[in-house]
């Protein structure tokens, strides 16, 4: 079940909420159901390619510490 975050449009709350398929969805607050799916932050930042580390190695064998090696 994934995790959606919605603003209340009667009321302006933020809030997350568990959906399972078309299930309608309602502010915690104020029970309206007039809310809109908002734009997640943690997608963005997942969706993000990470950066590829090379030179082999783990914590500074890098020499990203500045110890030289």
């Amino acid at each position: 079940m994934p995790i959606y975050e919605y603003v209340c449009m009667e009321c302006e709350s933020h809030f997350e909420e568990l959906v399972r398929g078309d299930e309608p969805v309602s502010c915690p607050d104020c029970t309206a159901t007039n809310v809109s799916k908002q734009f997640s932050t943690f997608a963005v930042h997942g969706a993000m390619k990470q950066p590829a580390f090379g030179g082999g190695g783990g914590g500074c064998c890098g020499g990203s510490c500045g110890c030289g090696h």
